[in-house]
C-alpha cells in the first residue's frame, strides 16, 4: 500500500454485448506507475451488465496484493450500485431490489463484494465514448473479445 497520496492502481473497465443477451466481452486496463496491463475475454451468451461486472471482477482478481484502487467505469449500473449504496441495500433486503424483485447478477455481485473486502476501492463514473483514452481502449478490448466468440 502507499502513503494515501493516491491509488496504487488505476483501472478502467468496460463490457460489451453484440446482442443483449448474446455474445459479449469485457476489457480492462490496469495502470500501476508506468506499467500498463490489458485484459479481456469473450463469452458466447451473456448480457451487457454481466460483462460490465466481469470487467471489474477480472481486473481486481489480477491484483496479487491488497492495494488502493481507483476504478473508472462507464457503467452507471455499477457506479450507482456502489456509490449510492444500492449494493448494501440489496444485501440487507435479502438480495431484493427496492421494488422487491430479485437482484440480477447476484453471483457476480457476491464475487465483487469478496474482492472489495480485499482492496480499498473507489469507483468513478466516466462518460462512455467521450474521448477518454483508456475508456475507449477498454471498449475496443470488450468489443473485440465479443466478436472473437461470435458465431454468425
Amino acid at each position: 500500500m502507499n502513503d494515501n497520496s493516491g491509488p496504487d492502481v488505476i483501472i478502467y473497465t468496460d463490457g460489451a454485448c453484440l446482442k443483449n443477451p448474446g455474445p459479449g466481452g469485457y476489457g480492462a486496463v490496469l495502470i500501476h506507475g508506468d506499467r500498463i496491463k490489458e485484459i479481456s475475454k469473450g463469452f458466447p451468451e451473456t448480457t451487457n451488465n454481466r460483462m460490465e461486472l466481469m470487467g471489474v471482477i477480472s481486473a481486481l482478481e489480477v491484483l496479487k496484493y491488497s492495494c488502493s484502487v481507483k476504478i473508472f467505469t462507464d457503467s452507471q449500473y455499477i457506479a450507482k450500485a456502489i456509490n449510492q449504496g444500492w449494493l448494501d441495500k440489496w444485501q440487507k433486503n435479502g438480495w431484493k431490489t427496492s421494488s422487491r424483485t430479485e437482484v440480477k447478477n447476484k453471483d457476480l455481485w457476491q464475487e465483487m463484494i469478496r474482492l472489495l473486502k480485499r482492496h480499498s476501492v473507489e469507483f468513478k463514473w466516466v462518460k462512455g465514448h467521450s474521448g477518454n483514452h483508456y475508456n475507449e481502449r477498454c471498449d475496443v478490448l470488450a468489443r473485440d473479445a465479443a466478436l472473437g466468440v461470435f458465431i454468425p
